[in-house]
């Protein structure tokens, strides 16, 4: 069992599915407002370089219903790889806390950051990948559906990294993954053929997004522009615009499809309002996983 939790990739399937299980567990106890004190006299600390919403409030509020105090450090507070060196500040949050919760650009910080630390890191997102996420989407999957047997999910937009996520994750749940992105947008060529080398999933990438939905379970999209990529968000928005997911493109699916966001959705944008609304869309209780999934990754490096 690895000390950290940076990719989903670094764990067996057994052991993503213990945290699938717990985070089960946790979600009715945090909706029956239970007691779970497990955190108490403990601290996590959360490092942002890259600010957001439900990062924050999903780890400090799960934390602290377990009983610990979750403290926030921003871009102002601590400059990673500015400042001071990324192993003395993780050497000195070992010292104060029992967690480390990261949010950042560069995804060699986060490596350094857990190859310094005694206590668990976890990856809040890094340029590369976004593992919490992605772990909560899978359970939210398997929530609404009742299985992740004969799974297809179609990923519509920037081959980003929820998407390098998503391929970690079917290198360990069988499923057929094709992400439809612009060309000269696909997703990095070495997890993509690390994913299809693993054999475990049906893995391809596309450029044409209505065949890409065919007969898919889940249409899943993000932002066109990242954090960071805002100054290319108008040049993207041309680019980008076959691929909106809109009702035209629900409907090319053939069936009962669900529609998944990681959000803050930009909508008229990668996604129209009729679809975000959708009775279909499951975008709130997958916003709203994020906190359960979270804690049982918490759980679970804690021991």
């Amino acid at each position: 069992m690895a000390d950290h939790f940076l990719h989903i990739s670094d764990y067996s399937t057994d052991a993503l599915w213990d945290i699938l299980k717990l985070a089960k567990k946790l979600k009715q106890k945090f909706r029956n407002r239970e007691e779970y004190k497990i955190f108490n006299n403990k601290s996590l600390v959360m490092i942002f370089a890259k600010p957001s919403a439900r990062t924050r409030v999903s780890f400090e509020t799960g934390f602290e219903w377990m009983g610990g105090h979750a403290l926030f450090l921003g871009p102002n507070d601590i400059g990673i790889g500015k400042r001071e060196a990324i192993k003395d500040i993780s050497r000195l949050l070992s010292r104060y806390n029992d967690l480390i919760m990261a949010r950042l650009f560069d995804h060699s910080h986060i490596i350094e950051l857990a190859e310094n630390s005694t206590i668990p890191v976890i990856n809040g997102l890094t340029d590369y990948n976004h593992p919490c996420q992605v772990m909560s989407d899978i359970f939210t999957i398997w929530e609404a559906r009742g299985s992740l047997e004969d799974l297809k999910v179609a990923y519509v937009g920037d081959g980003n990294n929820i998407v390098h996520s998503w391929l970690h994750l079917a290198q360990k749940f069988p499923m057929e993954f094709v992400c439809a992105c612009p060309e000269n947008y696909e997703p990095n060529s070495d997890t993509v053929n690390g994913s299809s080398g693993a054999g475990v999933s049906g893995v391809s990438v596309s450029h044409d997004p209505t065949n890409s939905v065919k007969n898919t379970d889940v249409v899943y999209t993000d932002v066109w522009a990242s954090m960071g990529q805002k100054d290319e968000a108008e040049m993207r928005e041309k680019i980008f615009q076959p691929f909106q997911v809109n009702g035209d493109l629900m409907a090319a699916t053939g069936k009962n499809t669900l529609f998944m966001h990681c959000l803050p959705a930009e909508r008229g944008r990668e996604v129209t309002d009729e679809v975000i609304e959708a009775d279909y869309s499951i975008v709130f209780e997958q916003a709203e996983n994020r906190l359960h999934v979270q804690n049982a990754i918490m759980v679970t490096l804690a021991g």
